[in-house]
């Protein structure tokens, strides 16, 4: 059977470039074509200015910067152990996780550094509608243990070192071992039992230059690479008596691969202007993202071939410290370019006649991508308690084109969605321990589905979240709601 046999209506679904939305600030670009409601699986790492809208550009964040750029763990100042549970839950049953990280920053005149471990327990969302397999069938129950909850590891170290003149270098290494990437579970709608493993490695080689009076310069080049693999179990009815209309449930097992190599730079400044403590700063990143392998997703049940992804990130930010009160922006336009394909597993005929060999192209489809961003926050001290409130903007906007070499058909699709994250939190300072919270929900995405067109020869269902997303969709999107609630609490001691 040939791979265009789904081409008509194909998903392709590109593999995890962008696993941590928080600890890959700006170096990792993510691309979705449809509005899933991502659940902050990744928020791992400590942060003052998240509850701020995440400003970042012109606003230094001495909790997340190390592990952001690792040649800025010095500007951490005084030694600190944290401890940091994480709660999110996703609305219509979407699914949920609870996280606990644990580790130190520590600063030396010469020699800086840190170190993270997080556990996490995360359970899948209820599938739209499920089978209802028999007690012989070596399936599990839908409410089984394995089915509803899995536990994933993160461990991240960080090195650097002041080389002189106000320059420093910096190393950081992360490593994820993954039983479950949230969302999954409704990629395999059908699907009665899902078994994910895997694993994600990043390494970061960073530089920071020091321009006197609070100006920096900085650079960060970084790989990322997502492994996963899905063992997908199905349950199918299959007629075996035409004369009765006799059925009986069969077992069938699919394994899919995921991956994604992402290789990103990035290159930053900030500086004062004048001295009413007004900072301005600006970025840029690039992002080249290879998909080597892209799952068979039992959306529309057919092989997925290679793509690769090309993005820019162009940003400007202000931001001002005064008299106890802290206001930022951000502003950030993100172009990206995206091609995927389907092959021919063997020769295949044209509508026209003309034939494709096999490992040739049946489909082909090119995304051109202009997303925005716009991050604005605000904190006040009162006393030892600091109180913050933000809110973050992202515009989503495509264009897609799509060829089908095996019917000679082209089609084109714009789609556009707004995502609104308000944010807010708060930090308490008592006798050198400082206490801190975060809240922030994302409204705007959900669970996507595709419109029946009466042209889509491949059933519909709903898509869920597997991080950088460039799915060519079958016809107009349409959204189930769900919101992304989000709960931090941070606890850090200073070490002297």
């Amino acid at each position: 059977m040939s791979r265009c046999r789904g081409g008509l209506t194909v998903w392709m679904l590109a593999g995890a470039a962008l696993l941590a939305p928080v600890s890959a600030a700006a170096q990792l670009i993510s691309l979705r074509t449809i509005p899933v409601a991502a659940g902050d699986q990744f928020l791992i790492y400590p942060s003052e200015n998240l509850a701020m809208g995440g400003v970042r550009i012109a606003l230094s964040d001495p909790l997340l910067d190390p592990f952001i750029n690792p040649a800025r763990g010095g500007e951490a100042g005084v030694a600190q152990a944290f401890a940091m549970p994480t709660f999110y839950s996703i609305g219509q049953n979407a699914g949920s996780a609870a996280t606990l990280s644990a580790g130190g920053l520590f600063g030396g005149r010469r020699v800086f550094g840190g170190v993270l471990l997080a556990l996490q327990q995360i359970k899948s969302g209820e599938p739209f509608w499920g089978p209802m397999p028999l007690a012989d069938l070596a399936i599990l129950p839908p409410d089984a243990l394995a089915n509803r909850s899995n536990t994933n590891k993160y461990a991240t170290a960080v090195i650097g070192m002041n080389v002189g003149s106000g320059v420093a270098v910096g190393l950081s290494g992360a490593v994820s071992d993954l039983n479950a990437v949230d969302g999954v579970e409704h990629l395999y709608a059908m699907a009665a039992q899902i078994d994910q493993s895997g694993s994600e490695t990043d390494v970061r080689l960073g530089a920071r230059k020091d321009l006197g009076n609070g100006g920096l310069l900085e650079g960060v080049a970084v790989f990322n690479r997502f492994n996963m693999t899905h063992d997908v179990y199905y349950i199918d009815w299959v007629l075996v008596d035409s004369t009765t209309w006799q059925w009986e449930q069969q077992e069938r097992r699919e394994t899919n691969r995921d991956k994604t190599e992402t290789y990103g730079l990035q290159l930053g400044f900030q500086r004062p202007v004048g001295t009413s403590g007004w900072r301005v700063g600006g970025s840029l990143t690039g992002n080249y993202k290879d998909h080597p392998k892209i799952p068979n997703y039992e959306i529309v049940n057919i092989p997925r071939d290679p793509g690769h992804s090309t993005a820019l990130d162009i940003g400007v930010g202000i931001a001002k410290r005064a008299d106890g009160f802290t206001v930022g922006m951000d502003l950030i336009y993100e172009p990206a370019w995206s091609s995927t394909w389907a092959d021919a597993d063997t020769i295949v005929i044209t509508a026209g006649g003309d034939t494709i060999p096999a490992n040739g192209r049946t489909v082909e489809n090119e995304f051109t991508f202009s997303n925005a961003f716009v991050s604005m926050g605000a904190a006040y001290d009162v006393g030892p308690a600091t109180f913050l409130a933000g809110l973050r903007l992202r515009a989503n906007d495509y264009h897609l084109d799509q060829w089908n070499n095996v019917t000679e058909e082209t089609r084109r699709q714009d789609e556009q969605w707004m995502e609104w994250t308000p944010s807010w939190g708060a930090r308490i300072r008592l006798k050198g321990v400082e206490f801190r919270y975060l809240g922030r929900v994302t409204t705007g995405t959900g669970r996507p589905g595709v419109a029946w067109t009466g042209t889509v020869a491949e059933r519909s269902a709903d898509a869920g979240y597997a991080n950088d997303i460039v799915v060519p969709p079958g016809g107009p999107l349409t959204l189930q709601e769900a919101d992304v609630w989000t709960h931090q609490f941070t606890v850090s001691v200073p070490i002297r």
